[in-house]
């Protein structure tokens, strides 16, 4: 009854601003589109940034209790998505006629105040850490108490890359051990070796785990440092404080009892009992030649955990295309719907909001399926608008839907993805990270000199932001996938302003509870991703052939094997 109440008010409130706007007049089609089709230049001048401030808004509202998974605030955010789906005429495209593909998980959540971590070597007194301001940690396995005392092994950077002819593990059995790794990749200008000082997956976090787990080690801790993880303790420490919904492990798949992060001041205290320090082990693992190094110290620690199982939701809606065979073919837009729920109180402030990460790709997702729908003449390919789940727990709805699509990956012609757009108005240029790697560059260049918008390269490629956003699971089942995101020549800032900006949002609000909606925001630039956006789908889905990766790219070899198994008549 709650719910059907709440329905009633947004559909309410959206008619009422549907209203107000119809009584203002009718601007032109912004000139930067004069020269598209007319079906994309419609859909792209119709796009509202009032309607997308109004979903940011309600997204980020205290009422959704920061949009965490299996909460209270999860069924919120995924309804209200469903509802704005329902409203623009499309399609349910999840289980059983439905909007929503459910995402069964488990969630964990380390019970702090009686986790227990200390440092002991041979002969020295127990040095204890203290939980969340020099530890965090997690369980993979799903029991509800682990236990450890085992002998820790520096193995630098946690990495096994033939194709670099780089192994961290050489030589060393972790069997049931602890894996000290480094985050990051070992440094590079050449363009050949890890991608110079791009930074490749190797360097993200959730490879260092997996990576360790099938080494057979027992727990994995890596060493923050600010540089190397690109954003500082609090970001790790809130992100790690609440609930982590995992995927159900699949029969016999390795996991890790603990996986954590160490500070750089408890990874001192660690190595100094070894006699290291970290300085000197972060150049020690940049070299070919480095071997694991025993440290000589266990880690001791009793770690409960609260778990529950939990269902979540990806919403999923469907525009389908006009051509009778290449309807069964599609574009697909993504952007995460949850956030961090409710986690430690920052100035008596214990709601995580996320209205910048993820309320405004949210709200640009659905602005672009209700321009997509009243497209008054459908393009050829059928559009697929999902709303994933988890992507804060390590892209854990996006990848349930690579592995479940509504369509086979195989014919899936390209992936948008939207996350979290700085609220400060147009900008004189993009970031399309990954675009370049794919067949549909030539689109992207073209749309971008239609608009008159710059392509930048990536402004942060060491933080790899490629592999940290939900258009990386498609993008690493095959789909040519990427993100649009704003660059940071602000029109009528001064120069440095975006990247001033950029600095104080990744301080002061990245997984913070002042992550709030501000009536003061300016969403043009939300607009001009949207119109960007739209012109690049539109393109893509109607030209005559599936886009793919380029020659020798990593991502190749899983696009033919998805075209070989839809070629062969089997279902991804």
């Amino acid at each position: 009854m709650y719910r059907k109440g709440m329905f009633v008010i947004m559909a309410a409130g959206i008619l009422a601003a549907t209203l107000v706007r119809a009584q203002q007049p009718v601007a032109d089609p912004v000139p930067e589109i004069a020269g598209l089709p007319p079906a994309a230049r419609a859909a792209a001048a119709s796009i509202d940034p009032e309607k997308i401030r109004a979903h940011v808004r309600f997204l980020s509202l205290d009422l959704l209790e920061g949009r965490g998974p299996g909460t209270r605030g999860d069924a919120l955010a995924a309804e209200y998505i469903a509802t704005q789906f329902a409203l623009a005429g499309l399609e349910p495209a999840g289980e059983n006629g439905t909007y929503f593909q459910r995402v069964p998980l488990v969630a964990v959540h380390t019970i702090e105040d009686k986790t227990k971590f200390s440092l002991v070597s041979a002969g020295g007194a127990p040095i204890n850490l203290a939980y969340g301001t020099e530890i965090v940690s997690k369980d993979q396995t799903g029991q509800p108490n682990a236990e450890i005392d085992a002998p820790i092994v520096f193995v630098g950077y946690g990495i096994r890359a033939p194709e670099y002819n780089w192994d961290d593990y050489a030589g060393v059995d972790l069997k049931g051990k602890i894996a000290l790794v480094i985050v990051n990749e070992p440094p590079s200008d050449d363009v050949k070796f890890f991608k110079g000082n791009a930074l490749t997956y190797y360097g993200r976090w959730t490879y260092k785990y997996e990576e360790a787990a099938r080494h057979g080690a027992k727990a994995v801790f890596i060493i923050h440092t600010t540089p190397t993880a690109g954003y500082g303790w609090e970001v790790v420490r809130s992100s790690w404080s609440g609930e982590d919904p995992q995927l159900k492990l699949a029969p016999g798949q390795p996991a890790l009892a603990f996986a954590g992060w160490f500070t750089r001041d408890a990874g001192e205290k660690l190595l100094a009992m070894s006699g290291h320090h970290v300085d000197e082990l972060l150049q020690v693992a940049n070299s070919r030649d480095f071997k694991p190094i025993p440290l000589g110290v266990h880690l001791r620690g009793n770690m409960p955990t609260k778990i529950r199982q939990i269902e979540s939701r990806n919403v999923v809606a469907m525009v389908p295309g006009s051509d009778a065979k290449l309807k069964s073919e599609a574009v697909v837009f993504t952007a995460h719907w949850d956030h961090l729920g409710i986690g430690p109180a920052v100035n008596g402030d214990s709601i995580y909001n996320g209205a910048v990460d993820n309320a405004t790709g949210c709200a640009i997702l659905m602005e672009l399926a209700r321009a997509w729908a009243t497209l008054p003449e459908k393009p050829r390919r059928s559009a697929i608008f999902v709303a994933v789940t988890a992507e804060e727990a390590g892209l854990r709805g996006s990848e349930y839907y690579a592995d479940h699509p509504v369509l086979p990956l195989g014919k899936t012609a390209l992936n948008l993805n939207f996350d979290a757009f700085p609220p400060f108005g147009r900008t004189k240029d993009v970031e399309v990270t990954g675009a370049e790697r794919t067949t549909v560059w030539a689109t992207v260049q073209e749309v971008a000199r239609r608009m008159n918008i710059a392509i930048k390269p990536d402004a942060h490629p060491e933080q790899g932001l490629f592999y940290r956003s939900d258009h990386f699971a498609l993008a690493h089942a095959g789909v040519p996938a990427f993100s649009i995101d704003l660059g940071t020549d602000y029109e009528g800032k001064p120069p440095g302003y975006g990247e001033k900006v950029f600095e104080e949002y990744n301080e002061k609000h990245y997984h913070q509870p002042s992550d709030e909606y501000h009536d003061d925001w300016d969403f043009g630039g939300m607009e001009e991703v949207a119109q960007f956006a739209i012109q690049i789908a539109t393109t893509v889905a109607n030209q005559e052939t599936l886009p793919t990766w380029n020659a020798g790219d990593e991502f190749l070899p899983a696009r033919e094997r998805s075209g070989r198994q839809e070629a062969g008549g089997r279902r991804q």
